[in-house]
């Protein structure tokens, strides 16, 4: 073999970089590259043909759950507040006032009203929330960094997206793998007022480089594959280079075909149904999940932002960190960004749709949603509104198996402490993985004993 044909492994990987090919999405590809094979799944409906996914919507900031599904109209006037709780479909069950379609909807999902952790940092919070640790470390990867790896998507498609970005009071650990690596981070689409619900959105995160036609791609990839071509002559390169060439041709496929980009296209939709979801960016992230899911993405975490009231001006995406007027925010109650009385109105549209158009087209069954934040507020109500308050809040959970027109839990008088059946962030994520078919003990670490992906026990009463 004449030395020029010999390439170095470290250049058969600089070289194998689609970055070449004129991508900017080098990373998203790449999750099924050491795909793991875990013992047989717990979850029920074990032998089904369709694999589960995830949307986690992600009320970052905190969402108040006095206000929505906790409500404690006995409490003192400083601790209720003035909505008051309504009937829902299921008898015995009440939710806050400005959730009506949810409340006509509420056998198809479950309620915990007593999620409990001891971080009440935005920062601390959201990685343990998106964690399910109640220590994490810095590295410890987020939810759906560890579906990548454990259920990557079999279509063209990135196994795991983020809609919509979190403000700076985070580090931003959710745009990466932590300790799994840059391959099963997340692609992010949408930043502050770039999203789905603006008129002069597009979608942009496949395109090439300005200079890069799909043709001279194709030729790249060419080139490429003939530099592999040579390297599977050296000694152990066979695989690595057969492993790059697979993704780099489904990065070409993926950005030079239209079905990875059809998922992404929302004016597909009907405006009856894009109506249906709200206007604003919550509701059309949410339409966007689901069609995501429905092309095969495995998890999407959409931030619970719930836009702009027409002529506010933007601050940050942060829509449930209510401090109120001693923050420059406006009431708590009020109908501003920081506002409940526009927050929870939205909610309440975007989610009663999203889980009504999941149920309609067959895949509630097999799609997983979770409507949480870091953290809930605090009891006692002040000029700066409801304060962070991680000891006790609830989290909403539908399909997949999760029972319909449940409650788990409950908190004190006040809704300040869990009075009964705490749910931790280790039983928490063992839940989620447990839904979504993964054994929670299964081992993320190649020594096959180490990291688990949870260190807790799905609390099973969740489940039909």
């Amino acid at each position: 073999m004449r030395p020029r044909d010999l390439v170095s492994r470290r250049r058969l990987l600089q070289a194998g970089g689609i970055g070449l090919l004129g991508l900017t999405l080098p990373r998203v590809l790449q999750a099924e590259a050491q795909p793991l094979t875990p013992g047989p799944s717990l979850a029920r409906g074990e032998g089904r043909n369709r694999q589960k996914s995830c949307i986690f919507i992600v009320q970052y900031g905190g969402a108040s759950h006095h206000d929505s599904w906790d409500l404690k109209p006995d409490a003192p006037d400083d601790i209720r507040g003035p909505y008051r709780p309504i009937a829902t479909k299921v008898p015995g069950i009440q939710v806050g006032e400005l959730f009506p379609k949810l409340a006509s909807m509420a056998d198809r999902y479950t309620i915990i009203r007593s999620m409990t952790h001891g971080n009440g940092g935005h920062d601390g919070g959201m990685h343990i929330c998106m964690t399910g640790h109640s220590a994490p470390t810095v590295e410890t990867p987020y939810y759906g960094s560890v579906v990548a790896r454990l259920r990557p998507s079999t279509a063209n498609l990135p196994s795991y997206v983020w809609l919509q970005n979190l403000a700076g009071d985070v580090q931003p650990r959710y745009l990466t793998g932590g300790f799994l690596g840059a391959a099963y981070s997340p692609l992010r689409v949408g930043t502050d007022m770039d999203n789905p619900a603006e008129p002069g959105f597009r979608f942009r995160a496949f395109d090439t480089a300005a200079d890069v036609s799909h043709e001279r791609m194709r030729q790249r990839l060419q080139l490429l594959q003939e530099a592999q071509g040579r390297a599977t002559r050296v000694p152990g390169m066979h695989g690595i280079g057969a492993n790059m060439q697979r993704f780099q041709e489904r990065a070409v496929d993926l950005v030079t075909g239209p079905e990875a980009r059809r998922a992404f296209d929302l004016s597909l939709e009907s405006s009856n149904l894009r109506g249906r979801y709200g206007p604003h960016a919550l509701g059309q992230n949410l339409l966007m999940a689901r069609r995501l899911i429905e092309a095969g993405v495995r998890l999407v975490s959409v931030t619970a932002w719930a836009g702009l009231p027409r002529g506010e001006r933007f601050r940050n995406v942060q829509t449930w960190d209510m401090h109120g007027e001693g923050a420059g925010l406006g009431s708590i109650f009020g109908h501003g960004a920081f506002g409940l009385g526009w927050a929870l109105p939205n909610v309440d549209q975007a989610v009663s749709a999203l889980l009504e158009d999941l149920e309609l087209r067959g895949m509630l069954d097999d799609t997983l949603v979770v409507m949480v934040g870091e953290f809930g507020r605090s009891p006692r109500i002040s000029r700066a509104g409801r304060d962070h308050w991680p000891a006790c809040y609830s989290a909403m959970l539908a399909g997949a198996g999760i029972r319909g027109g449940y409650v788990h839990g409950s908190s004190d008088r006040q809704g300040g402490y869990v009075r009964d059946a705490a749910v931790r962030p280790e039983a928490f994520g063992a839940t989620l993985f447990h839904a979504l078919g993964i054994p929670p003990e299964t081992r993320l670490s190649p020594d096959g004993f180490t990291r688990p992906a949870s260190a807790g026990q799905p609390v099973l009463s969740l489940f039909a």
